[in-house]
Parts: structure tokens; C-alpha cells; sequence
């Protein structure tokens, strides 16, 4: 139902822009398909990624270990497996809808997310090298603390 709102609000908004201004409705629109040519790619590895997850990965795997419980554990795995992995949000956010839909409750999920965007493992030896020892382990340290409470908060709204 989102979705549907979402497309019908563009298109309208479209209409009233190809209305007020035609030119820059065209110059727009040309804009919108260079971006969505360029974001091609990855949308496939998107879904070459999610393929290949629940290929190997069975759905009733990711519900035990990610299910309904909301166990400390589960959230900590999925904070650790964020924080150690690089993996671009356009691909993670897709993913981690996915691991919803196989039965994965929202707080691993959240943490999964969180720390996936916040904590910077594979980065560390730009950050010490460019921020130094002490602010980039607090910045690191900080930032998957808050990721773990974000990821409680998320649980506990939905």
C-alpha cells in the first residue's frame, strides 16, 4: 500500500511539473534515467546477492537464528556480522527486507543495519590513519553501543 501511494504521489507530481514547465519536466526525466541507468548495476547485484543468500541459506535456518526470540545473542551476531562486513546500503537495506520476510525479527535485522552503516571495521586503517588511535576506536566503540540501542528501540516500536 505504500508503494502504491508513493508511485501515485510521482506520477501526479509528475503531471503537475509536465504542466507548470515542460522543459525541465524533459531535463528532469532525462536525469531520472541516467541515475536509474547507473544504479542498474547494482540493483542486479542486489538481486544476484539476495539469490544467492536464500540459495544456500534456507529460511527456516535464518528464523532460528534470527526469529521471534530477540535474544541478546541474536543481536550481538547481527551487530557483529554488520560491523565486519562491507556491504554497500543500497544492497543491505533490499537484504535485510528479505531476511524480514523469512522470518527474521526486526531487532537483528536493525542491528544487522545499524552497524553495518555505523561501525567501520573494514575501514579501520583509513580511520586510525586519518583520525588517529583514540577518536576512531571511541567513534567505533560509541557507534556500535548506539547501534545495539538503536537496534533494542526498533524491536521494542514494532
Amino acid at each position: 500500500m505504500v508503494a502504491i501511494s508513493i508511485n501515485l504521489i510521482t506520477i501526479v507530481l509528475l503531471i503537475y511539473t509536465v504542466f507548470k514547465d515542460i522543459k525541465k519536466a524533459k531535463k528532469a526525466l532525462v536525469r531520472a534515467f541516467i541515475k536509474a541507468v547507473n544504479i542498474l548495476p547494482m540493483l542486479l547485484v542486489i538481486i544476484v546477492m539476495i539469490g544467492l543468500i536464500f540459495g544456500f541459506i534456507p529460511p527456516d535456518l535464518i528464523k532460528s537464528y534470527l526469529g521471534s526470540d530477540n535474544n541478546i545473542i541474536q543481536i550481538v551476531l547481527a551487530s557483529l556480522f554488520g560491523a565486519l562486513t562491507m556491504i554497500p546500503s543500497l544492497v543491505a537495506l533490499p537484504l535485510a527486507g528479505s531476511l524480514i520476510e523469512a522470518g527474521a525479527s526486526y531487532t537483528p535485522v536493525a542491528a544487522f543495519i545499524t552497524t553495518l552503516t555505523m561501525v567501520g571495521f573494514v575501514t579501520l586503517p583509513i580511520e586510525l590513519k586519518e583520525l588517529g588511535k583514540k577518536v576512531t576506536v571511541l567513534r567505533n566503540v560509541f557507534a556500535f553501543i548506539f547501534a545495539v540501542i538503536i537496534a533494542l528501540l526498533i524491536g521494542g516500536l514494532i
